[in-house]
This record gives C-alpha cells, sequence and structure tokens, in this order.
C-alpha cells in the first residue's frame, strides 16, 4: 500500500495542470464507482425534442437544500410546463465575476417539485387512534397502511392530541426539531424538548470563541484572490467537490494555474484531491489528532516553529507563556515532549496511530513550517468524530506553529460549503422577513446521539443548544416523551442509530410528520402532511449566502400541487384549532416576508459602506400589493428577479481583499480575540473545564492543551485489546461517511436522474475486498453492533486499506425480519455512543464487511417510487 500511495502522490505532483470542474467529477466518478447503466422504464426522460432556450420563458426557480451549494437555478417555461434547466446567465463568466452554476443535484430539482412520488393528501395510519395508550398501535409503526384524510380531520387530530399531551403530562413530554410551522405553534403553547446536535459543524460546535477562533472556525482565511499567493494549500478532510457541488472549486483556479503545491490529507484521494492534483496524505478516519500532534512535535525537531507568533498572540505553548488563570502546571510543548505522561509524540507514535507513514509526517511538517507560504484548510469531517474534541485547538495551534494567519499566502482556518476557497466579509445580503422572534421557553436539549435512547429509558442529560457555556450533560433530567413532531429535519436519516429509533418511535404515542415525499420520517409517523417544495412558494433567499459576493433569489414556479401547503398555512390552521391567534406568530403573510426581504438587500461598496441593492418603484409595489417605499438600489426589481441573483464584480487588488486575522496581527491590543486572554489559547482552562464537565468521558480526560483522547470505537476499536498492532477486532475496520453528489444528505435520493446517473456504492480498498472474496459490483453487507445494511461494492485503489467510505443519505429500508438495511443507509452503522462533548461522530465506528450471501442488490435506479396507495 505504501508503494501504491507513494506513486499517485508522485503522479499528482508531476501533472500540475488546470482541471475543468466537470471532467474532474465524472473521471473521478469513473475512477472510484461502476456507474451502472439503468432504463427505468422511460423515467425522467423529457423527450426525443428539446425545446430551443428562446422558446418560453426563463424564471429564476430555487435549489435549497443544505448541501453546500445553494446555486443559481433557473427553469424554462413553456405554456406552464419547465421544459428546461439551467443556471446563471446573468453576466459573463470569469475568476473575477463568477457565475454561480448550479451542480447535477439543481439540475435534477424538478424531480424534486413534479415527482410522481409527491405526497399529495394528508394522511392517517390506519390503527392509530387518538387518546394515547394501546389506541396508538405503536409497534405498526412503519408497517401500517394508510387513509387519506382531509385537511380538516389532519388538523383536527394534532389539535386534539396536543392539546390531551400538554394538559396530561407538559410541554416536556413533546420533542420537535424548530421547525418552521407546527413547532412555531408549540413554542407557543408552553414550548418543547429541543434535540441539540453538532451536525456538519462537529466539534467546532464547541464555543471555540474562548479559544480566539471565530464561532465554528469560519470567516478568518483569506480571500479567495490571495490564494495564489501561497506557496502550499493543505486541505485536511473533506471533498468540497461533492459536497459543495456547483463552481465553488473555482474559487482555487488562480492558486492552480500559479502552481501552487496541493496537500490532501484524509482516507481517500477523492475528487477533491484530484482536482488539485494534490500530494496525498493518507490516515484512517478520527486520528487527525495524534496526526498533528506528531506534526507538531516534528516541527519543533526541524526547528521551523515560528517562536516570535507564539510568544506574541498565543499563551500556553511552553511554560514562559501562561495564561493568568491556569491551575495546571503543564503546556503543550511540554506535552508533546512526554513530560506528563512519558510519551513523546513522535512521528512514530502517530504513524502507529493515524496511519500516515513517519516520512510523510516528518515531509508535512517541513513543509507547513515558519519559512514558507502556507495556507491550512480543513474540511468539517476530521471534526464529525467521536473523541475529536481537541481538533479545533490543535488545528489553530499546528497553524500558529507555523506563523500561519493575518499574513498574504498564510492562513489557518475553515474552507467548507459556501466559504470553500473564500473568506471574508458577506459583501451582498438579503433583507429581514420581518417576522417577530418566537422563544422556545424549554431551555433543556436532547444531545442527538442519545436521543433514541433517552427516549426509551425516560431520562436524558440536559445539554444546551449550541454546545455554549449553557450545557451540563450530569444534569440528568426525567423525561416521559409522547409526542415527536418531525418538521424541519430529517432526524430518523441524520441522527445516530437508525434501527434505535425504529425502536424508540414505536414507544410513542404521538408522532407527526409534514413532508414532500413518503421518507423514512413519514414511514413511521401517524399523520403525514404533504407541504409544498420551495418551487410552489412564493419566492425566497437561500438560507446561507452562496458566496460572500452573491446574493441568490427565486422566484415562484408553479402553484402548490395537490392539497401540499406551505408551513406557515399548516401552522396558522393548528394556531386557530387550538384558540391561538396565529397573527401572534405570523402578522404579515409570505408574500409580504418576501417583498421585506428584497426591500432590505444591500451590497457592500468599494469604499465598505452598506448600500441598497434592489430599485423599487412605486407601480411595483403597487403591483406586489404589498406593503413598502419606494427605493433606488443598483439593480432593477425585474431584473433581480429574472436573474436569480447579484454578483459583485471584483478586480486583482480591489479594497473587498480580505486578509483572516490581519487586524489581530497588525495591532492584538488594539483587535484582541474573544478568548479570556485576547490572544489564541494553546492552554485554555475553559476548555478542559467544560469538556470534563460533560461526564460524556471520564473527569480529567481533557487537558487545557490539545491532548490526544481515543474514541469510544475508531482507530483503537479495530483492535481486540484497543491497543495498536493488537489482535484485529470483531469489527477490524473503520467506516466513515463521505457526502456524496447524487444526493444533499438524504434529499434528492429519490430522484430518478440523480439514481441513474450516480450508483450508490459502498468503497472499499482493493487488497481489503480480495481478503474477502468481493469483487466490483457484488453486493456486501457492511455490519457492526450497532446494526447492518447492503450495498454494492466499489472496489479500488485510492481508499486506504483498514476503512469503509460508506455515501450518506441513503433512504432507510429497513428490514427487520432479516435484521438488516436493504437502502445502504449509513446512520444504521452508527450507534448511541458518544464522548466528550457529545459529539455526533458519524466518521469513525468500527465495522465489518463480507460478501452477501442472499439475493443481489438491483440497481437502485431500478426500483419503484415510494408512492403510498390511498385506494
Amino acid at each position: 500500500m505504501g508503494n501504491l500511495i507513494a506513486e499517485i502522490s508522485e503522479r499528482a505532483l508531476s501533472r500540475r495542470r488546470f482541471v475543468a470542474g466537470s471532467a474532474v467529477l465524472a473521471a473521478s466518478l469513473a475512477a472510484s464507482s461502476s456507474l451502472v447503466a439503468c432504463q427505468a422504464d422511460g423515467q425522467g426522460q423529457q423527450g426525443a425534442s428539446t425545446p430551443a432556450a428562446d422558446e418560453g420563458e426563463w424564471i429564476s426557480a430555487a435549489c435549497w437544500h443544505n448541501c453546500g451549494g445553494r446555486c443559481v437555478n433557473r427553469v424554462l417555461m413553456k405554456d406552464g410546463v419547465v421544459v428546461r434547466q439551467g443556471s446563471d446567465t446573468s453576466h459573463e463568466d470569469s475568476f473575477e465575476w463568477l457565475q454561480q452554476r448550479g451542480c447535477p443535484r439543481g439540475r435534477s430539482q424538478q424531480q424534486q417539485c413534479f415527482g410522481a412520488d409527491r405526497l399529495k393528501y394528508p394522511m392517517k395510519r390506519a390503527s392509530w387512534q387518538p387518546g394515547g395508550g394501546e389506541n396508538a398501535h405503536g409497534e405498526l409503526r412503519g408497517k401500517d397502511e394508510w387513509e387519506r384524510i382531509t385537511w380538516d380531520e389532519a388538523i383536527g387530530y394534532i389539535a386534539d392530541e396536543v392539546k390531551r399531551i400538554y394538559d396530561a403530562y407538559g410541554p416536556r413530554s413533546v420533542v420537535g426539531n424548530g421547525g418552521p410551522g407546527i413547532e412555531q405553534v408549540l413554542a407557543k403553547l408552553g414550548g418543547y424538548i429541543q434535540v441539540t446536535d453538532t451536525s456538519s459543524c462537529g466539534t467546532y460546535s464547541f464555543n471555540v470563541s474562548k479559544l480566539g477562533l471565530p464561532g465554528a472556525d469560519l470567516g478568518e482565511t483569506n480571500d479567495r484572490f490571495d490564494l495564489k499567493n501561497a506557496e502550499t494549500i493543505a486541505l485536511m478532510g473533506g471533498n468540497p467537490v461533492w459536497s459543495s457541488g456547483g463552481t465553488t472549486m473555482n474559487n482555487f483556479d488562480q492558486a492552480i494555474a500559479a502552481g501552487v503545491q496541493f496537500v490532501y490529507v484524509g482516507p481517500s484521494y477523492n475528487a477533491t484531491a484530484a482536482y488539485f492534483d494534490a500530494r496525498w496524505i493518507p490516515i484512517y478516519p478520527g486520528t487527525d489528532t495524534a496526526f498533528l500532534l506528531g506534526v507538531a512535535y516534528e516541527m519543533i525537531q526541524q526547528d521551523v516553529v515560528d517562536r516570535d507568533f507564539l510568544n506574541t498572540y498565543c499563551v500556553g505553548f511552553d511554560g514562559d507563556h501562561m495564561p493568568s488563570d491556569a491551575k495546571l502546571d503543564e503546556n503543550f510543548q511540554g506535552y508533546l515532549m512526554g513530560d506528563y505522561d512519558g510519551v513523546p509524540k513522535t512521528a512514530a507514535w502517530a504513524s502507529a496511530i493515524c496511519g500516515a507513514t513517519e516520512e510523510d509526517i516528518a515531509w508535512f511538517a517541513g513543509t507547513i513550517g515558519k519559512d514558507r507560504k502556507v495556507m491550512l484548510l480543513h474540511n468539517y469531517a476530521l471534526a464529525r468524530c467521536a473523541s475529536a474534541d481537541n481538533v479545533p485547538q490543535l488545528f489553530m495551534t499546528v497553524g500558529a506553529m507555523g506563523g500561519h494567519m493575518g499574513k498574504s499566502g498564510h492562513a489557518c482556518g475553515g474552507a467548507y460549503k459556501t466559504f470553500a476557497g473564500t473568506h471574508g466579509p458577506t459583501l451582498a445580503a438579503f433583507g429581514e422577513t420581518g417576522l417577530p422572534v418566537v422563544e422556545n421557553p424549554i431551555t433543556e436539549c436532547i444531545s442527538a446521539p442519545l436521543l433514541w435512547q433517552s427516549m426509551l429509558d425516560g431520562s436524558f442529560n440536559s445539554t444546551g443548544m449550541a454546545y455554549s457555556d449553557e450545557f451540563n450533560a450530569q444534569d440528568i433530567k426525567q423525561a416521559d416523551i409522547r409526542y415527536l413532531s418531525l418538521e424541519g429535519a430529517a432526524r430518523i436519516q441524520n441522527t445516530p442509530s437508525a434501527v434505535k429509533a425504529v425502536e424508540a418511535i414505536r414507544s410513542l404515542e404521538f408522532v407527526t410528520c409534514s413532508s414532500h415525499f413518503f421518507n423514512a420520517q413519514a414511514k413511521y409517523a401517524d399523520i403525514v402532511l404533504p407541504i409544498t417544495t420551495e418551487w410552489e412558494r412564493v419566492g425566497g433567499f437561500p438560507g446561507h449566502q452562496r458566496s460572500r459576493e452573491t446574493v441568490i433569489v427565486y422566484t415562484q414556479v408553479t402553484e402548490p400541487l395537490f392539497e401540499a401547503k406551505t408551513d406557515q398555512e399548516i401552522g396558522t390552521m393548528l394556531a386557530e384549532r387550538l384558540g391561538m391567534d396565529p397573527t401572534d406568530i405570523w402578522p404579515i403573510n409570505e408574500k409580504q416576508q418576501f417583498f421585506n426581504q428584497i426591500l432590505g438587500c444591500t451590497f457592500v461598496d468599494e469604499a465598505g459602506e452598506n448600500k441598497t441593492l434592489v430599485t423599487v418603484t412605486q407601480e411595483d409595489i403597487d403591483a406586489w400589493g404589498c406593503d413598502g417605499e419606494p427605493q433606488e438600489g443598483v439593480v432593477g426589481l425585474a431584473e433581480f428577479l429574472k436573474n436569480g441573483c447579484y454578483t459583485i464584480k471584483r478586480a486583482e487588488g480591489d479594497s473587498y481583499v480580505r486578509i483572516g486575522y490581519q487586524d489581530f496581527i497588525e495591532d492584538p491590543q488594539a483587535n484582541p480575540r474573544p478568548s479570556d486572554s485576547g490572544k489564541f489559547e494553546i492552554y485554555c482552562q475553559y476548555k478542559s473545564d467544560m469538556l470534563n464537565s460533560m461526564g460524556y468521558s471520564p473527569d480529567g480526560t481533557f487537558k487545557p492543551y490539545p491532548n490526544y483522547v481515543p474514541a469510544p470505537e475508531g482507530r483503537e476499536g479495530t483492535f481486540a485489546d484497543g491497543v495498536v498492532g493488537g489482535e484485529p477486532s470483531a469489527y477490524p475496520f473503520v467506516v466513515y461517511n463521505p457526502h456524496y453528489l447524487r444526493r444533499a444528505h438524504p434529499v434528492l435520493d429519490n430522484a430518478p436522474w440523480l439514481r441513474e446517473a450516480w450508483p450508490n456504492p459502498v468503497f472499499v480498498n482493493a487488497s481489503d475486498a480480495a481478503a474477502k472474496g468481493v469483487a466490483d459490483g457484488d453486493t456486501v453487507r457492511v455490519f457492526n453492533a450497532h446494526g447492518a445494511t447492503l450495498r454494492t461494492a466499489s472496489v479500488t485503489e485510492i481508499i486506504m486499506p483498514g476503512c469503509v467510505g460508506l455515501p450518506h443519505g441513503a433512504w432507510l429500508d429497513y428490514d427487520e425480519e432479516a435484521g438488516v438495511d436493504r437502502a445502504g443507509t449509513d446512520n444504521v452503522l452508527c450507534g448511541s455512543v458518544t464522548s466528550g462533548m457529545g459529539t455526533s461522530g458519524y466518521n469513525n465506528y468500527n465495522c465489518d464487511f463480507e460478501r452477501y450471501e442472499g439475493e443481489a442488490l438491483p440497481a437502485d435506479c431500478t426500483l419503484p417510487q415510494r408512492i403510498v396507495s390511498l385506494d
């Protein structure tokens, strides 16, 4: 394996070239998975002829899912029908003026709106009856038949059950997700227990401001125009070519053309590494802490540490520069040398854990040293691991050891989703809706990894939202959960322990779900409500910016289909049925909310001042029938809406170029960091005090400086005695869940076009597969102590031996009799296991795999869509 990795890395380094985004996607797909040609009875076909671009009207449409892209999406309408899809054509495309173009997910969006499997009517599970107790027949959730009911009946059932449950058990008997309709009403009614989840950000959800970092470590690397000024760009974890999609990776085009050296650290040579022609340093998932500790030790040995930077801008690296609140007579340098545990964190020590060679660790340490212009960028994949709690502090520390902050060509921070390759203050933004904030009076939250077990146990560790300084997991709360509202989040799909979820949900009295499709959330509910897609609403703005330079807007494509309603319409009906005034929550209609956002759109001019973006005339106001005042901007309302975006045009050396941390580095006294010391805290007393107070790990596990903590499963769990190098355990592989271009989490996994173009594989190393008699295309069973799932093997050399890559987001299809999920759902293999701050650690569970002896899986694009028969 070592020779293969070296060969791949050498080939990558020797052929510096620009690779177009579409080409690398196609190449990486061909290299990493077997593309199955499917003839799905003509599903998704548009006919023999395609209308010309001038035959109809192009309008902006939503691409709203949480994929990291949220790109410009446009549709060609002819005679009220969507006949083509396109993307951003609002201006010429250049590095200075990037078009925000979509990926295959966005270009399949019409199947999200017009799919044959759309939920059409409110439904009730046949055996469920109101009143609780045996009436619920919870044991039949997921198995029962369905009945069509009217909206009046549906809202009546929900209102009556809500009244009964709140009167009998109180608001702490209800769990919700913070959704925009029903759960707004529940918050007004008395509140509900929320689920707090580290989710995408993983351990960066910790209150990292106490370390001196910005929130979630986003916003403090450099503008994309500065990338070319680096000598080396090193990316740890993630695969933004797939996860962000669209044209995000074009942010790096100048750096690629300039010959910047790229390095990728992770378990596979994925599409992003290929895009960069990066040198690959393979490490096992969840071992980033060990790798970086070895790198830090080697930096000291090679004398490439910027001591002046550490002494000026940091506290706690050595004993001479400790913070005033330190309780422990220890420091990071002493820990690296083994002064406190007798274990120097050498390259050899790190190599045994992380899998990178000693030579690679030493090379990386020298490459990122003080005498080179280096950008250290991380995705969040390395933080979505159990026991990754030290990653934020350690990544910051290694960057500080090289002095890679606050200077052109140097950076240290996040490169994720819309921030992949460009940071800085937002230059174009949308306004507020004008709605009041509805507070939930219940402050207790259940940590996501323990959600289902907490329902079964009747108690939970109470943590604060967003893992701020409010949490204390040792505060045990009694819980008698009766009602689960599934609105605004795919809880069954995205929360660890999908098998446990089925058991827990069946123990409840009432489950409601608002959905577009009959997904896992709907399948296990009692009342299912069809909601509109964004294409059926008045219009709006994606929840997050596409980039700092672009604001995206979308308009209505079609009237609501069948009996689908918006979240606000559903919430309004429920509030009225409960005798509440819905205008306390929604004092203005959805059209006025959208119009308010348009009126509030702003951009930053080159002088740094916020200016009005959209010109709105009195005629516009009259035509919309909304309240507002005329205003003068730089783009007319009609043009803005038709284009679907507004993008600031950039130029080399313009006033928008921004270097992360520059103000702090130039004047640390005038611009202190948000930590208690005002500096980067390599020793942070707050960090160890808070993490050790959680109760998820033994007291004293976490030091104020970054220290290595083995995961509950992970690398050590692949060995029978938990000691690296011993006999293999029953689950000798580490499974991780990469994002996948076919879907955005579970969303769009049902789209026929995407299923046809992108199969549903599990990535396994060729040598591992050969040892188990598994060939490319075989159906394999991937299993561990938490569950088992089936997928088709994609046998490849570009994933490390000992690793299994199970792409995230497949829709649960659990065969209870066989004890196996037939869809390849990743969270089936995630258990109710947590540590440290209670992280949802999706990327370092243990597993095994084997050739499945049962009936082989068909290509899932040939399977029938999940359509509920209500005859």
